[in-house]
């Protein structure tokens, strides 16, 4: 009886481990997609062609690296967590339409599928018990 109580006490401390580092891997994700357009801009902006009549297609595209460099830092460390995955969602959105608006990559479709959908679990979940946050508001 006495090693099934351990063993739930371990369980129960390390239950967070795998979502901790579920979310670092989100965040080191973006955070390389963020590099990544940020030294390949020919490649964003191919990525764009089918709403090249759309006004602001400069602004969306300085907007969208930015983000992701700066996001998946925050997101990573658990920092911010929830306020970086909603300036996301609007890019993870478009990444996942961009694919039925013009030539379907079912890689890249796959990809920001699964981003948004993790970013859609941390917005409701959080930044967890390993974080920046957690270690913040211990602090108080």
């Amino acid at each position: 009886m006495e090693t099934i109580k351990s063993l739930n006490k371990w369980a129960n401390a390390h239950t967070y481990y795998p979502l901790d580092l579920l979310r670092v891997a989100l965040g080191v994700f973006l955070f390389i997609k963020g590099i990544d357009f940020m030294g390949n801009t020919g490649m964003l902006l191919k990525l764009f062609e089918p709403l090249q009549s759309v006004a602001g297609e400069m602004a969306v595209i300085h907007y969208i690296a930015p983000a992701h460099f700066v996001g998946g830092i925050l997101i990573a460390f658990g920092l911010l967590t929830r306020w970086a995955i909603v300036a996301q969602l609007p890019i993870l959105i478009g990444a996942v339409a961009i694919n039925f608006v013009g030539e379907m990559n079912q890689t890249n479709l796959i990809l920001s599928g699964v981003a948004l959908i993790l970013s859609l679990f941390f917005l409701v979940y959080g930044s967890g018990k390993h974080s920046v946050d957690k270690y913040l508001r211990m602090q108080k």
